[in-house]
């Protein structure tokens, strides 16, 4: 993507509003004016500009942050950013986001992204190369290149940010972490996780060609996806269920259900990805399918040996839950409940169950839930997801799922929206270098074709060659 780019100072600081009037009306006194630190004074208000504000979460996500000023909303459907216009009058309205952050930077503080998934990066990017904090909804990014190239941009413009898994703020999650780190269910080495439904079931080739309404900007929402006919099939609710847009259940509800495990086990990468089962398969929506994610041992600093012993991680989407089975002692034979968590961690001495985002957790079988001891409290319980981010955007600590975890979270989950294409085969990853190692037709969907115009490149850090190590 062809960008404007800006001095260094441009892109870290943004210039003091500096009549009485704009004061007033902003109640904004960047912090890097007193302080030069380009952090906000926690008593401050920050200028967030809203990407999307309509659709599936928009205008939930602008709720969430409208304790600050929203100073500009943008969205590529006219009606959707009317409406959001009645609620925040005051605001700035554009449709096209890049004009938004070129004109308005200097005097916003942050963007929320609230967009179908194959656009996030490019406007994430856009952003952080301006100085701006993210908050992107999850997952991250539609592509594994694009996950790593969020969290490499993120490390070089040094601003705060955070993916919208809020169920990583949950207390829940957090227990399960400490109940786990607590020795309570042994070592881990299975984990289960399942999400039935989806988007767009059952189309198996490109609808039918409609008129583009006159409030939508077609163009402008393809972006760098590759050119095809409008459908009111696939906006404003059902893209992500299409192989160009988004990343069905295993990104709409999968990065949401295996947070706990991710923090909890501490995952990093995984050294294979193996599809088990599919069907359903078509050119243009996702199948049904379900796949297995093998890990190695890894460090952990909250466990009593330092280290996570190897795991077997298993997700099923679509009809394919049913492949799940309980183990059988946590079913008793009288019991004609239906399983009902929808992550499942197998320890050595018991089992845990968590529901929701994350914001549930029990530990398995019941009978052992009635005994339960509360584990000592290792992490700091959050203010909510949202004041997390915008609180690390005043000078706090980082957001808990900023793009440091978020973004090789996002990676290594992703290759399951790739595995299904090659399925019974046992794909060896090289998260470090990116690819896969038996399988050069599986590269070709590690990173998105960018449609002309839209392009992004790659950014070179040594701080996240030596993450990786």
């Amino acid at each position: 993507m062809k960008r404007q780019r800006k001095g260094e100072g441009q892109l870290t600081r943004r210039q003091f509003i500096g009549t009485a009037a704009a004061l007033t009306a902003f109640s904004v006194v960047p912090r890097h004016v007193v302080a030069d630190s380009g952090k906000l004074a926690p008593s401050d208000k920050m200028n967030i500009g809203c990407v999307g504000v309509g659709g599936m979460q928009g205008a939930g996500d602008v709720s969430n942050v409208s304790s600050e000023n929203i100073y500009a909303i943008c969205d590529v459907d006219e009606n959707f950013l009317n409406k959001a216009a009645e609620k925040y009058p005051k605001a700035k309205k554009y449709r096209d986001f890049r004009e938004m952050l070129d004109k308005e930077y200097k005097n916003l503080n942050g963007i929320t992204i609230t967009i179908p998934d194959h656009m996030h990066a490019s406007v994430a990017l856009w952003a952080m190369e301006r100085g701006l904090a993210v908050h992107c909804q999850k997952p991250l990014t539609q592509s594994v290149w694009e996950a790593r190239l969020m969290a490499k941009a993120a490390a070089k413009y040094k601003v705060p940010t955070q993916m919208g898994n809020q169920g990583y703020s949950s207390v829940a999650t957090r227990i399960a972490c400490e109940i786990i780190w607590d020795d309570q269910i042994g070592d881990v080495t299975e984990v289960h996780s399942m999400s039935g439904g989806g988007f767009a079931r059952g189309i198996k080739e490109w609808p039918a060609v409609e008129e583009v309404p006159q409030t939508m900007k077609w163009d402008l929402w393809t972006g760098r996806a590759p050119e095809h006919t409008y459908s009111s099939k696939i906006h404003p609710w059902h893209w992500r269920g299409f192989l160009d847009y988004g990343t069905q259940m295993i990104g709409d509800w999968g990065i949401h259900m295996l947070g706990p495990a991710n923090w909890a086990l501490q995952l990093g990468s995984p050294t294979s990805v193996e599809c088990t089962a599919v069907d359903e398969v078509n050119p243009v929506t996702y199948p049904h399918y379900s796949c297995k994610f093998e890990f190695p041992e890894r460090p952990n600093k909250y466990v009593k040996n330092g280290k996570m012993p190897p795991l077997t991680l298993y997700w099923y989407e679509g009809k394919m839950t049913k492949n799940f089975k309980p183990p059988k002692d946590l079913v008793e034979p009288k019991d004609v409940k239906p399983f009902s968590y929808n992550e499942l961690f197998v320890g050595t001495k018991g089992y845990l169950g968590t529901n929701g985002r994350g914001e549930s957790v029990r530990l398995l079988p019941e009978a052992r839930a009635k005994d339960f001891k509360k584990p000592p409290e290792v992490i700091k319980r959050s203010p909510g997801h949202f004041k997390d981010w915008i609180q690390a955007c005043k000078g706090g600590d980082p957001a808990c799922s900023n793009f440091s975890i978020s973004g090789p979270y996002t990676e290594w989950m992703l290759l399951g929206a790739i595995c299904w294409r090659f399925p019974n085969e046992k794909l060896l990853w090289d998260g470090k270098n990116l690819r896969f190692t038996n399988n050069e037709k599986a590269n070709e969907f590690v990173k998105p074709h960018f449609r002309k115009g839209w392009e992004l490149q790659d950014i070179k850090t040594s701080w996240f060659k030596k993450l990786l190590g």
